[in-house]
């Protein structure tokens, strides 16, 4: 059924009233049992809608994300369709994709009383504040982030927008005057960017936005079961390598047991010279929440092929009810469309006003 088309008035002036947070330090780590010192600030984050997200965005980023809801007062978080059409979409799979992710979201255990879930196309104050911040960008300073380089080697020649999306990620950032983003590794030198057009926003035309922090997650990087020197990846061409997170047991239990370790029986962490079983315990810790030296305390006495079968029940037992969950939300469109139209009017309210500033400050208006 859908919901009521309505708005959590309560839920938005919470947003409002810290929406204008002080200045912090540029980095931190998420820390899921305390709360924000400052008892403010406010996160904001995006997932790229290519599919159901597979168990390292889970347990890298989407684990977090529920946490960091429940530690801050203001939270958004974005489908960011825009970003996925750097590369070339099928229209129809794309509005599927969206919903799905939305599902997505949802089941891993995003609240939408607690966080503004959203879909980025539809709030277009993030294009213009783009094309604002894109004036302020030199081509030498894009040309050096390592997406950059990597993705254009892999297409010989990259699109325009694959080029200047790092300022798009700038300003879905910048528009809520978001303090804090939970980010990989591989992104820090993107939201680094941010805090440069910050600064430089800042310098041009006044006081206006905060220098947002990186919350890296204190979670190891879940790598692919068939490469682990090789991060787990939608994309994998390996259909061993990686465990979606709508996977029915069966699969689970087949990927991980075909997942490369070493002709060591004895379970031991040590990702330089065991990288394979290495990865399975980080797995296991995540999925069972317990800490990779407990992991591989429940491991003495088996060897791997039977430590990859407790892995398996972990996760299976992790991922059920989720996958559970998806269907039954993937079986609402209304439902799911009517949760993303909400959140996009929640998240305009917040937008709206930062890019009159800006438009008046530029001299627009």
């Amino acid at each position: 059924m859908a919901l009521p088309c309505r708005t959590n008035l309560k839920f938005l002036f919470r947003f409002i009233r810290n929406f204008n947070p002080p200045k912090r330090s540029l980095c931190t780590a998420v820390c899921p049992d305390k709360k924000d010192p400052t008892g403010g600030g406010l996160v904001f984050s995006g997932i790229q809608p290519t599919g159901v997200p597979h168990l390292g965005n889970y347990l890298g980023a989407l684990v977090n994300w529920v946490a960091l809801q429940n530690q801050y007062p203001s939270v958004l978080y974005s489908i960011v369709d825009m970003h996925s059409i750097t590369q070339p979409q099928d229209p129809a799979q794309l509005r599927n994709n969206i919903l799905d992710m939305a599902a997505s979201l949802l089941a891993c255990g995003i609240n939408p009383e607690k966080a503004i879930l959203f879909q980025q196309s539809q709030v277009s104050e993030h294009a213009e504040l783009s094309w604002i911040l894109s004036c302020l960008t030199s081509m030498p300073r894009l040309r050096h982030l390592p997406q950059w380089k990597m993705k254009s080697k892999q297409k010989n020649e990259g699109s325009v927008g694959l080029y200047t999306y790092p300022v798009l990620q700038a300003a879905d950032i910048l528009l809520y005057k978001s303090t804090h983003v939970p980010v990989g590794e591989d992104q820090v030198q993107h939201l680094e960017l941010a805090q440069d057009l910050a600064r430089i926003f800042n310098n041009r035309y006044g006081g206006l936005f905060p220098e947002p922090r990186a919350l890296l997650s204190s979670t190891q990087k879940v790598k692919s079961l068939r490469d682990p020197s090789a991060k787990m990846s939608k994309s994998d061409p390996q259909a061993m390598a990686t465990i979606s997170i709508t996977d029915p047991p069966d699969d689970v239990a087949l990927k991980i047991r075909r997942a490369v370790t070493d002709f060591t029986s004895e379970v031991t962490f040590d990702p330089e010279t065991r990288p394979g079983v290495s990865n399975l315990v980080t797995i296991h810790a995540a999925v069972a929440a317990i800490s990779v030296e407990e992991a591989v305390l429940q491991a003495k006495g088996l060897d791997t092929g039977a430590y990859k079968t407790l892995v398996s029940e972990a996760v299976i037992q992790r991922l059920t009810p989720i996958r559970e969950e998806i269907q039954r939300l993937r079986s609402d469109r209304a439902h799911l469309e009517a949760l993303l139209a909400r959140g996009n009017s929640s998240a305009r309210e917040l937008a709206a006003p930062v890019l009159a500033e800006v438009r008046h400050r530029v001299g627009f208006c």
